[in-house]
């Protein structure tokens, strides 16, 4: 039986505690940055799938702009489910993902090749406090 995405979510980091608890540090609803291009050490996405059994390939990729064109991806990350009570949550560490300009980029989440979901994420440009200057 082939799992739902229950969610996806981007975020700067993510930890896993003792008793297996994720905590997902600085969520992203969207990118506000003072200059393009803009370069993120580290981007996770994170994601969760239920109600399903079996094994599975999750692969996700994060679009350039013009919807087409891969900025970013991931390896195929394995998806088990041994019943359908079960659920699994997969975490991919994108590392020096640079946004060269501002835009919608877009975020897929396939499993085994069938796109299951697709997101936009706002690159903008946002302005800073003016510098401060000495006299």
């Amino acid at each position: 039986m082939i799992p739902d995405l229950q969610s996806s979510l981007l975020c700067d980091d993510v930890r896993q505690e003792r008793n297996g608890k994720f905590i997902l540090i600085g969520l992203f609803d969207g990118l506000g940055v003072p200059v393009f291009p803009a370069v993120f050490q580290r981007v996770c996405v994170v994601n969760r799938w239920c109600c399903g059994v079996g094994k599975f390939k999750q692969h996700s990729r994060i679009l350039k702009p013009d919807g087409n064109t891969v900025l970013f991806e991931g390896k195929d990350a394995p998806v088990k489910l041994p019943d359908n009570e079960a659920n699994a949550t997969c975490v991919e560490f994108f590392m020096n993902v640079r946004f060269d300009t501002e835009g919608t980029y877009w975020v897929e989440v396939l499993l085994d090749g069938d796109l299951k979901l697709r997101y936009p994420l706002k690159a903008r440009l946002v302005k800073g406090p003016p510098p401060s200057g000495g006299n």
